[in-house]
């Protein structure tokens, strides 16, 4: 079974309190820019003195020095989890894993879920894109620095866990059923694959902070992740 992360991507701390009353089985919460930028670190502490894990969404991507110095105050916070880009290169990972003194957990984000093949080449200047091959590059840079896991769409989960092994986190965002809308991610599926493919961690957002029922949705996704027969 992998942990269910409800991504707070709301625009208000008010409004994901009262989603987080309706959702009494939650353990973890994804927080990112959104709600960082404009409520920030009293709403972590809040979460936090709920009891739950907090996986600080902010994808730092800088100079080595400043990636250090924002995942110490994470660290002090009293975050669980964060996310770097790995392609900020191993100078930065390895600075912030030692920042991390093994009480935060870093997860290097790869090939985000938003891109195809198109869009990743166009980024990089480059028309020679392979996206599995970018991202089993990416994961084993991170953990060669030290990071703790990595973060990967719902496709590369099996390829991802054969190059990285069983210990490391893999954090799974583009999580979906059959009927949810892809919105802006092209690389998703369900959580039943994800989890049985190898993901620590399933981080699951519009589909339940959208639904009529949201209670009922992330029951739905929770039961999802924990019914994988091997």
């Amino acid at each position: 079974m992998a942990e269910l992360i409800v991504a707070l991507d709301l625009p208000r701390a008010s409004e994901a309190l009262r989603l987080l009353d309706r959702l009494p089985e939650a353990r973890w919460v994804k927080v990112g820019s959104i709600l960082m930028t404009r409520e920030g670190p009293a709403f972590i502490r809040t979460l936090i003195g709920r009891g739950l894990s907090v996986f600080l969404d902010l994808k730092w991507h800088d100079i080595p020095n400043t990636v250090a110095e924002a995942v110490m105050a994470a660290r002090e916070l009293g975050v669980s989890m964060a996310t770097l880009h790995t392609l900020g290169g191993a100078t930065m990972m390895e600075g912030a894993a030692v920042a991390a003194g093994g009480e935060l957990a870093l997860v290097g984000v790869t090939v985000l879920t938003s891109h195809d093949v198109a869009s990743y080449g166009r980024a990089l200047g480059r028309t020679d894109i392979d996206l599995e091959t970018e991202v089993r590059r990416h994961a084993a840079a991170a953990i060669g620095a030290g990071l703790d896991g990595v973060v990967c769409s719902p496709q590369e989960v099996a390829l991802v866990r054969k190059q990285v092994g069983e210990g490391p986190h893999v954090v799974v965002p583009g999580i979906r059923r059959r009927s949810d809308p892809l919105a802006d991610q092209v690389r998703v599926a369900g959580a039943r694959d994800a989890v049985a493919d190898g993901a620590t961690h399933l981080v699951v957002g519009r589909p339940v902070l959208q639904a009529q029922d949201p209670a009922a949705a992330f029951r739905e996704f929770l039961e999802e992740a924990r019914c994988v027969v091997s």
